[in-house]
């Protein structure tokens, strides 16, 4: 069964760093594309980065350009999301995804505080 298991996520301060992982399992062929979104409390979900696992393209929130850094492993079959010089702005649920166009699944999330 497809499986996205999030991890990485924490408390860091405001200019902090972190690394967030998402495990996937289960595909019998590739996504189309594999991306970050995230959620804060009363806030709709938004997406942050996007790759796409043919070419290698990337798309990026304007919010977050610059010090966001998606990449994926194949063999490893995970997908990356570098967070540096975090903002309290960025304090939410992050999310991963897998985008088979007409489909999409979903990780359970894991948070992510920035905070003084």
């Amino acid at each position: 069964q497809v499986q996205l298991v999030e991890s990485g996520g924490g408390l860091v301060q405001p200019g902090g760093s972190l690394r967030l992982s998402c495990a996937a399992s289960g595909f019998t062929l590739d996504a189309y594309a594999m991306g970050w979104y995230r959620q804060a409390p009363g806030k709709a979900r938004e997406l942050v980065a996007t790759i796409t696992t043919d070419t290698g393209t990337t798309n990026y929130a304007d919010s977050v350009e610059g010090r966001f850094t998606i990449s994926g492993d194949n063999a490893k079959n995970t997908v990356y999301l570098q967070m540096n010089n975090l903002e309290p702005e960025d304090t939410a649920v992050y999310i991963c995804n897998a985008d088979f166009v007409v489909l999409h699944y979903w990780g359970q999330g894991t948070q992510v505080t920035v905070s003084s």
